[in-house]
């Protein structure tokens, strides 16, 4: 095993190195360099060009991704497919050759993402484990989403459709995503809901997980200070009910915090 291994190494030095003396082979290793710093750039545990090289199944299907998509393009009947099952058993990352990819593409970890045939996909994307970019149901023509430049879509997340997320947009964790996202905005819950974010653009890498808003829970804390409100006018109009109005507000009041848990960001 460790022979094979330190034989394919080489042997892809040696390709590589045949490859840098053509006008094409620059374009590729080029690309691969990209790949290869997009990497290093958004991964704080890439220890290596070397270890990204051998060890990173995203980026492995991403390369097989970009030599079956050629091949779709020259319509080659069956070739497509059969590298793009081959990627997914090896790498755990099913891209359809259909799919349009920018440059600086970073899967991270990949295992179980999803990329349907119709799927765009802008420059300097993150996609994390677990996520599906695919389609709603049979319906013929563009079904599979269209990702701008810098987005980030968090572990788990679902975009589903022939929608539209906007540049440096940002989904959360276990989202799902069905209906278009404008540019420069963080997306969180099922459905998901987009949270305008006003200020500093939105970049890469990462999301805070830890604040993500969580519009719902504003809501029902929206409506409970408004119901406070209402009860507290109810003691002015019945000031002989106030105490026992006033014992029922904090029970509620403590019952609410532990739910919502606003305190320390839990959320619902």
């Amino acid at each position: 095993m460790r022979r094979l291994v330190v034989f394919l190494i080489v042997a892809g030095l040696a390709v590589c190195r045949i490859l840098s003396r053509t006008r094409r082979g620059c374009a590729f290793m080029t690309m691969i360099g990209e790949d290869i710093e997009a990497v290093q750039q958004r991964d704080p545990a890439a220890a290596g060009k070397l270890e990204i090289l051998t060890s990173y199944s995203g980026l492995h299907a991403l390369w097989l991704h970009r030599v079956a998509h050629r091949l779709w393009r020259c319509r080659v009947p069956l070739l497509p497919r059969l590298i793009s099952q081959l990627s997914r058993w090896l790498t755990q990352v099913e891209i359809h050759p259909g799919a349009q990819i920018g440059h600086g593409l970073f899967i991270d970890h990949g295992s179980g993402v999803v990329i349907g045939e119709t799927t765009e996909i802008g420059d300097n994307v993150t996609l994390y484990q677990g996520v599906t970019l695919g389609g709603t149901g049979k319906e013929s023509g563009k079904r599979h989403p269209t990702l701008g430049d810098n987005v980030v879509v968090g572990a788990g997340a679902k975009v589903l459709g022939s929608i539209k997320i906007g540049a440096d947009a940002k989904i959360g964790a276990g989202s799902v995503v069905v209906q278009d996202i404008p540019r420069r905005s963080t997306v969180v819950g099922n459905p998901g809901r987009p949270v305008l974010v006003e200020g500093e653009r939105v970049g890469i890498p990462d999301i805070d997980y830890r604040h993500l808003p969580d519009p719902v829970a504003e809501a029902i804390r929206c409506l409970v200070m408004r119901i406070v409100e209402m009860e507290k006018e109810l003691d002015e109009i019945h000031p002989d009910r106030g105490e026992r109005r006033r014992k029922a507000v904090e029970e509620a009041e403590r019952v609410l915090e532990e739910l919502l848990g606003f305190e320390h960001g839990a959320g619902i």
